[in-house]
């Protein structure tokens, strides 16, 4: 399996004023493929000048495309997986991903085909977040018996004939836990690659107290509504 075309989907939130220096990054990075590539940027928050900021990126760069969906990180993914072109497709936290680890990601999927390949990140956040990560592993690997420990990261890609995952549902965080458990209901093999999580590339985090408590919820809820009855 040889892929002819890399999309890459970029969730972007609220981020007006580095999202043009973020794509950039990612286009150079991108360009060390040696394949034709797409970018699509999906903007999924506020009227606050994100999208015209993507729109002024895409205008500069015949492979960027912008496009809008409702709030929702799981949202924003499925819109790009949607119209998406290429026959190995990634998303990624453009946050949070620095342009050599998707480019690293990108590598592993190019020679590894037919494989899922994701990040595994070694994170550098406070104690208190790397315990409530833990604690939101462990119970996916109890309800799914997901044998990674970083859910939630990315960059993920995988090849478009792994039909699976291109009709994910979740609208929201949990989308993360969809996806790997889609990957050990059908068989997908996976590949992890360790990357060292960096700082934000600006804005604020919007995990809080919450958020954490709806994807523990949300994790539950996806289990116990698509995956109870089929044994996983």
């Amino acid at each position: 399996m040889a892929y002819e075309l890399v999309s890459v989907v970029v969730p972007a939130y609220s981020q007006a004023d580095h999202i043009a220096m973020v794509l950039s990054s990612y286009e150079q990075a991108l360009e060390k493929l040696g394949r034709p590539y797409e970018m699509v940027v999906v903007v999924n928050g506020p009227a606050d000048g994100t999208f015209e900021a993507c729109q002024g990126a895409a205008g500069a760069s015949h492979n960027i495309r912008v496009e809008r969906s409702r709030p929702g990180w799981g949202m924003a993914v499925q819109q790009g997986i949607s119209v998406a072109r290429g026959d190995l497709i990634c998303f990624t936290n453009s946050a949070r991903t620095a342009p050599g680890d998707l480019l690293a990601v990108l590598l592993f999927a190019l020679a590894y085909p037919g494989v899922v390949i994701k990040a595994n990140r070694k994170t550098r956040d406070s104690v208190a977040r790397r315990l409530g990560s833990l604690l939101y592993n462990l119970e996916c690997r109890a309800l799914f018996d997901i044998a990674n420990f970083d859910v939630n990261g990315t960059p993920k890609a995988f090849p478009r004939s792994f039909e699976g995952l291109l009709g994910l549902q979740r609208h929201d965080d949990v989308l993360d836990v969809e996806f790997n458990a889609v990957c050990l209901r059908q068989g997908y093999p996976v590949l992890e690659v360790p990357i060292v999580s960096t700082r934000r590339h600006g804005g604020t985090s919007t995990t809080s107290l919450r958020t954490a408590v709806g994807l523990y919820w949300g994790a539950y809820d996806l289990w116990r509504r698509e995956f109870r009855s089929s044994g996983q």
